[in-house]
């Protein structure tokens, strides 16, 4: 297969283009690729002659699409829309990456693919929109969704709760706020799969179990040796959480499973990262 990656230098995007290195791989990313760019998208997906688009690029800084809701629409909006189009009018498949932040949390039990999307802030709100767009413009899709992803550098949650730890001697951290830390690499390796088999639709992929942020900081700090930190446990209200957060976001892993998808648990695939 002739698969073509957007993001292709990001924490998923380097997991995708490893897993997927038995196909022809192309990918682009900032600056080149510009997927706000409606022509240079289209252009350079063309001369890809892609046979799967897998969408993984995308404004991920809650923070920041939260303060700039405009800006998360035209990225992973309107963006996945320019991608989407490429895809349509060059004949190839979409794998778009989706999160648990397009559920509200307020189940009380994991989301399973066919629950309704009712996201609780603007990040949320624009990768359901992506959603939409990419069900809406390729008959051949793939929505992932997932949740956590760590795995890729300075900016994911367990270096921040290392930077911390190397500036303070305690922190806060919520207890409330659950789902499931999500390894790049097990993600990307899941996706390959997914798209060998070929089998459209909408999927949960996220590795076994859930926790909360608490018990992931804690985890993190014992597995990196520093159990001279000590974690406190506050509440998404007491935090004061900006951009809201929704409290519960478990995917249950429903239609890979059938397929024979399956990832480990959280807990082993942090063990592995921080042993490499």
């Amino acid at each position: 297969m002739r698969i073509f990656i957007t993001g292709n230098r990001g924490q998923l995007g380097r997991e995708l283009m490893r897993a997927l290195s038995a196909h022809t791989v192309d990918g682009g990313d900032l600056p080149e690729l510009d997927i706000t760019d409606a022509d240079t998208t289209r252009r350079r997906i063309e001369a890809a002659r892609p046979d799967i688009v897998i969408h993984a690029a995308a404004l991920t800084d809650t923070r920041l699409c939260e303060d700039d809701p405009d800006l998360a629409h035209r990225v992973n909006g309107l963006g996945t829309r320019n991608v989407a189009i490429a895809c349509r009018d060059s004949g190839a498949a979409l794998v778009y990456v989706s999160t648990n932040e397009v559920f509200d949390g307020l189940k009380g039990e994991p989301y399973v693919e066919s629950d309704a999307p009712n996201p609780v802030n603007a990040y949320g709100r624009s990768k359901l929109e992506g959603e939409e767009q990419a069900r809406a413009l390729v008959d051949r899709h793939y929505i992932v969704r997932t949740a956590w992803l760590y795995g890729g550098g300075e900016r994911d949650f367990p270096s921040k709760i290392l930077a911390a730890a190397s500036q303070q001697s305690e922190m806060t951290v919520v207890t409330d706020e659950i789902a499931t830390p999500t390894l790049a690499r097990d993600l990307a390796e899941a996706i390959a799969r997914l798209v060998e088999i070929g089998v459209y639709g909408v999927y949960h992929f996220t590795n076994g179990g859930e926790c909360s942020r608490f018990e992931w900081a804690r985890e993190v700090l014992r597995l990196a040796g520093r159990s001279d930190v000590t974690v406190k446990p506050t509440t998404l209200a007491k935090y004061n959480a900006y951009p809201p957060k929704p409290p519960y976001t478990a995917l249950r892993n429903e239609a890979g499973a059938r397929l024979g998808i399956t990832l480990r648990p959280w807990q082993d695939a942090l063990a592995e990262h921080f042993a490499l």
